[in-house]
């Protein structure tokens, strides 16, 4: 698999066997920045080694941060207890979303002059309501192009209000990169979030994350979130990273769709990641799901083929994508409601999803915030464009199983989360040429 501009996929024809799992990209960069902001040296392990890691692991070490790889995916942070000892850097982030939301909110209020920017498609994703809240307690940001896009340029913010408000229907990013942060400004501070909160797992896994990290978060249900005087940051001293439950929907959809059982390690009935629901969607579609603490476990339904769903996404944002490509094997039409997000994440992913699946035969129908999947008699061979996004790629690597094959471009794209994805996906796939 030496290509560096596509990756033919041959037919696949089952799927068994075990994967582990990198570990989980969001519980990654949360713990990163939550150990630089700490008092203490914690030591991470099963860290995931992504672009995306690698973008907040520079950006730590830019500020200051003592940051010792320690080998086998475990990393030594010495914390600087909410006070880097850089005051004045420029930060590029490429486009690790992951990085970038907490990062302004931290580096806004930590009394810094600093400068954010990314790629090109992360100028074009909007952080203006992050801006104006982190305004709304004080802080001084500017725009140096788009207004309400990044690049951003910070100056130490000045004292202002006790209350922010967050609207909650873009991306829960922005409401992590708050909360995260606001310890630092050492005054009880309420968030209120306005509208439908969306991707609440998200928030699931930055209030357990910052509790293991000592600051437990006062919360009226989805409404609003307190974060009280005297809260600080004190290193665990150990921490382990979840794997990825968002990655492991590829794996549970071949074993759903190519016979199976396929076993994912990492990820199981304890998780605090959402996408592990992904593992329900699937059996909805007639899977075989089996669950331990520790391992999920999918298998294909005894007639062989799964069945079409109607389904509210917002507590899976990114499986379900996984879900758009598994409809091309079930009877029936699949209909994916909630995704609004989807439109500002690595690419446009509904309008991608939806140009991609027609190239295989797939009659789809796209809307602001939902998608729905006809698949086509047969599953047609095409080449897949990618839109430098990781969980395109990952996801139409599962067309494979529809009897033709698929041309994934740009395969290397999937480095942002899962850099052997397709390694692992050899591994317990069968096919032909």
């Amino acid at each position: 698999m030496t290509q560096h501009e596509f990756i033919d996929l041959p037919p696949l024809f089952s799927a068994h066997g075990t994967v582990r799992l990198p570990g989980s990209k969001s519980i990654s960069n949360r713990v990163l920045l939550l150990a630089a902001l700490a008092q203490g040296a914690t030591t991470v392990r099963d860290l995931l080694h992504s672009d995306d890691t690698e973008r907040m692991l520079e950006g730590l070490r830019a500020l200051g941060v003592k940051v010792e790889a320690l080998g086998d995916n475990s990393y030594r942070v010495t914390g600087c207890g909410g006070d880097f000892s850089v005051k004045e850097a420029k930060l590029f982030l490429g486009n690790a979303g992951t990085a970038f939301r907490p990062l302004t909110a931290a580096l806004a209020l930590a009394g810094g002059s600093y400068e954010l920017s990314g790629v090109a498609r992360m100028h074009e994703r909007p952080i203006g309501d992050l801006v104006d809240a982190l305004r709304q307690l004080g802080a001084d940001i500017c725009y140096l192009g788009n207004e309400g896009f990044p690049p951003l340029q910070m100056a130490p913010a000045k004292l202002a209000g006790d209350t922010a408000q967050v609207r909650g229907d873009v991306s829960s990013q922005f409401l992590t990169g708050l909360l995260m942060a606001l310890p630092l400004l050492k005054r009880t501070v309420k968030v209120e979030v306005l509208g439908e909160l969306i991707s609440k797992p998200y928030i699931e896994i930055t209030l357990a994350m910052m509790a293991r990290f000592g600051v437990v978060v006062q919360r009226d249900g989805w409404r609003s979130f307190t974060v009280a005087v005297g809260s600080r940051y004190v290193s665990p001293q150990e921490i382990f990273v979840e794997g990825d439950a968002s990655s492991a929907s590829y794996f549970l959809a071949a074993g759903a769709i190519g016979g199976g059982p396929v076993r994912v390690e990492g990820v199981g009935k304890s998780s605090v990641q959402g996408d592990i629901h992904f593992a329900e969607s699937l059996e909805k579609m007639g899977a075989t799901i089996t669950m331990g603490d520790n391992w999920i476990e999918a298998q294909a339904p005894a007639s062989s083929r799964l069945k079409a769903i109607d389904l509210d996404c917002n507590h899976i944002p990114d499986a379900a994508m996984t879900l758009a490509v598994a409809a091309l094997f079930a009877d029936g039409t699949t209909t994916l409601r909630n995704i609004a997000s989807w439109r500002v994440k690595e690419t446009d992913r509904i309008a991608a999803m939806a140009i991609e699946l027609r190239k295989v035969g797939a009659t789809v129908e796209e809307g602001a915030d939902y998608i729905r999947v006809t698949p086509p008699a047969q599953v047609k061979h095409a080449a897949i464009d990618t839109y430098d996004d990781h969980r395109m790629a990952m996801c139409f690597s599962l067309v494979a199983f529809g009897g033709a094959g698929v041309r994934i471009n740009d395969p290397k794209c999937v480095a942002k989360t899962f850099p052997d994805y397709f390694e692992r996906l050899f591994s317990v796939v069968a096919g032909g040429r």
